[in-house]
């Protein structure tokens, strides 16, 4: 007798196709989603056309005069400056109160974390009248012991950035391992300023980016306050400049929006670039 022989498995094309991944398939945008879409890009995009079409208005034809008109008044330049130099200090001062801040309750006081929400989140409550009720007083000192400079607007303008920078900085913060690399770097020696410098700040650049643009976005866009307190910015300049020369108001107007659209692009890129550059380090 002979012995059974063992079946022999042969791979046939089939078997390859079986084990090969599928490839997935890519969804095109339905007839609707793309209507939808082309609708609310003609809201956003018509008024903007509208602007630059009325600020290029002539008398024989098109001019940018009134665009010209923005470096040559030198009190809109001044306004943009200092509005420059407020979103400037606005953002020292909100990074430089809300990362420590932030960090030490996610390290030592994670119970207070709702707390903590809350009082950032009250500017968004609290309406621009109450607040110039309440900080007039105040701002009758800073005065008193700084001068009457616009400057003096980035105090209170830390405030109402609040509520949108914490929630960056709070969702950066809770997306590492905060405590391993702050034990990490404590182990080795560090001190709390360098581990913020060296260690917390480089993991949450991205979060920082995204607080920042989002304070100078609201700083350019600042009107009632500066208003109420008698003070000047870009924004009170263009009202006071709509009374006698509406084109140029107009042309500043869309440059400050152009301005805001222009960081949200630049945020938008830099998340997407660093969120590859993690996929591509993790692969």
């Amino acid at each position: 007798m002979t012995a059974p022989t063992p079946d022999v498995l042969v791979p046939t094309a089939a078997a390859g196709r079986r084990d090969a991944p599928a490839t997935p398939r890519r969804h095109r945008p339905s007839a609707a989603r793309r209507l939808v879409l082309g609708a609310f890009g003609v809201l956003f995009l018509l008024p903007l056309f509208a602007m630059l079409e009325f600020s290029t208005r002539g008398v024989g034809g098109r001019s940018f005069a009134a665009w010209r008109a923005i470096v040559q008044d030198p009190d809109l330049v001044s306004a943009i400056t200092i509005s420059l130099e407020l979103a400037v200090l606005t953002v020292a001062g909100m990074l430089l109160l809300l990362v420590p801040v932030a960090t030490w309750v996610h390290l030592r006081l994670p119970h207070l974390r709702r707390l903590i929400e809350f009082i950032c989140l009250l500017p968004l409550t609290i309406p621009a009248i109450v607040l110039v009720v309440g900080i007039a007083p105040i701002y009758a000192w800073v005065t008193y012991l700084l001068g009457d400079s616009s400057l003096t607007l980035a105090f209170v303008y830390v405030i109402l950035v609040l509520p949108y920078a914490y929630r960056a900085i709070d969702n950066g913060l809770g997306a590492i391992d905060l405590r391993t690399l702050a034990e990490a770097a404590r182990s080795l020696g560090a001190g709390w300023p360098t581990v913020l410098a060296r260690v917390v700040v480089p993991n949450i650049s991205g979060a920082l980016l995204s607080a920042s643009f989002l304070s100078v976005a609201l700083v350019l866009g600042e009107f009632t306050l500066a208003s109420l307190l008698a003070f000047n910015n870009m924004q009170v300049t263009i009202n006071l400049l709509g009374k006698r020369d509406a084109a140029v108001s107009v042309a500043v107007s869309l440059a400050a929006l152009l301005l805001a659209f222009v960081l949200l692009l630049v945020l938008s890129y830099v998340g997407r670039r660093r969120g590859s550059s993690g996929v591509t380090e993790e692969g």
